[in-house]
């Protein structure tokens, strides 16, 4: 059984004992301790905090519990059921709502489930914000409202279509391009709520030829969830065949974009948010914002264009920190989670799919073809583990020390920027390991920085 708290919110497994997993006693005590932060910090009047949740199979469960606890707390329910994480994130702000719950567990697998946390404008706690709500759950600093005071549960469904609405009516969506393309386009949603939505969405944008692979919202994921290359086998075996022109993956609450290219290659998640700043900067120039961790592409593809790129702490928090800060026209992280402040401040997949249908209308390209026209870089995703005694702070200081000569980025971890490759360090909040990522021109150059940094971190700890 796992339980972990941290300021985007809290996951764990279902089931076991209180403390141990999600059990829930535990979903009632950290949804208090959210509706106690709400109450205290929200600036609406509304007394309604939205709810929604993708289709795992402990979904209903999960999504009981927590709606008859926000009315135990007197809180309004707007129930918005089967819904992505950027659908609820826009019923917040449509609903005039004082926060939002989304239930979760993004990429993890089926056992796992979350509660995702959102303020009064449909973002994720800051992280203030989180430390406080996970301090009153600590001390228990909830109370329940009088029988007269209850909260009330309305159930609305008509969130995914006001969702894709909203999508079509984006300045720089151009559907009838989309249509006249007459793309064949290949969808797979793991069997989650993303199964409802693509194929809509696809439709209203005028695709008529949508190949649906694990489309049924049943929460029974037919591969590991998490859009990464490994567990896209089924879809790229059908690309392979020449059976469509694009393929799309989302993860179960649709905030991540994977694309598959028409030889059955993987677009690469990074380059999900590339293209699609690219035809942003084309049609809207502007300022963009990536995380550390993500492709320095989108700094390339950006300088490009005439405009300024702004790196943030990881987290999507903290890069809609950023471009807000910084005005930024697009944003995201390089996991496929494109933030288009145009729509709202949350990684979208809708959103995604759309621009990126019309930059490859537009382009009359193919998407292997479109990919070429991108700088070819290549990440390594490496750890060191360490004992639990060493001070990993101390670590960090000493690498960001030996390599002082290059350009060294202290906000998140350590970031190491050469002249053609980086590798950015950030130690673990739940375990004594270092995560590595380091890139490249070439996915071996990119493990060879690796080793390199490993190598160092031995030194130091031997």
């Amino acid at each position: 059984m796992s339980l972990i708290k941290s300021i985007s919110g809290i996951r764990g497994t279902i089931g076991g004992a209180p403390g141990e997993g999600l059990s829930p006693l535990d979903i009632v005590k950290f949804t208090a301790a959210y509706a106690t932060f709400i109450r205290k910090n929200t600036t609406k009047t509304s007394n309604v905090i939205v709810v929604g949740r993708d289709a795992r199979l402990s979904g209903e469960m999960v999504s009981g519990i927590v709606v008859s606890t926000l009315c135990g707390m007197g809180f309004d329910v707007v129930n918005i059921g089967l819904a992505s994480t950027p659908t609820t994130e826009i019923a917040v702000t449509a609903e005039n709502a004082c926060g939002g719950i989304i239930i979760t567990a993004s990429h993890n697998p089926v056992q796992w489930n979350a509660l995702k946390l959102l303020n009064e404008n449909g973002e994720f706690l800051n992280d203030a914000q989180g430390k406080e709500v996970l301090a009153i759950a600590a001390d228990d600093a909830y109370t329940f409202a009088p029988v007269m005071e209850l909260g009330h549960e309305q159930i609305n469904t008509t969130y995914n279509r006001r969702h894709i609405d909203s999508v079509l009516a984006l300045d720089l969506v151009d559907v009838k391009a989309i249509a006249d393309a007459n793309f064949t386009v290949a969808v797979d949603a793991v069997n989650s709520v993303g199964g409802v939505v693509i194929p809509q969405l696809l439709k209203a944008l005028g695709v008529n030829n949508v190949i649906e692979l694990n489309c049924e919202a049943t929460g029974k994921f037919a591969h590991t969830p998490e859009p990464i290359p490994e567990n896209l086998t089924q879809i790229s075996d059908l690309m392979k065949e020449g059976r469509a022109d694009v393929g799309f993956v989302v993860d179960p609450d649709v905030d991540r974009l994977a694309i598959v290219m028409e030889n059955g290659e993987m677009f690469v998640e990074e380059y999900t948010l590339v293209a699609i700043a690219d035809y942003v900067l084309s049609q809207t120039p502007g300022s963009t914002v990536s995380n550390l961790s993500s492709s320095r592409a989108l700094r390339d593809v950006t300088e490009r264009h005439g405009c300024s790129y702004s790196a943030s702490a990881v987290g999507e928090v903290n890069v809609t920190t950023k471009m807000k800060e910084t005005g930024a026209v697009i944003g995201g992280e390089g996991n496929g989670g494109v933030i288009y402040p145009a729509s709202h401040y949350g990684r979208d997949a809708l959103v995604g799919v759309a621009l990126f249908l019309t930059l490859l209308a537009k382009s009359g390209k193919k998407v292997s073809e479109l990919k070429k026209t991108y700088p070819a870089y290549a990440i390594a995703k490496n750890k060191i583990e360490l004992t639990p005694d060493i001070d990993v702070d101390a670590i960090l200081a000493e690498v960001k020390k030996k390599y002082s000569n290059e350009t060294i980025t202290d906000i998140d971890g350590v970031k190491i920027d050469f002249a053609d490759s980086w590798v950015h360090l950030r130690k673990s909040n739940t375990e004594p390991i270092i995560r590595i990522y380091s890139e490249a021109s070439t996915m071996e150059a990119a493990d060879e920085l690796a080793r390199q940094i490993k190598d160092v971190i031995a030194s130091m700890t031997a």
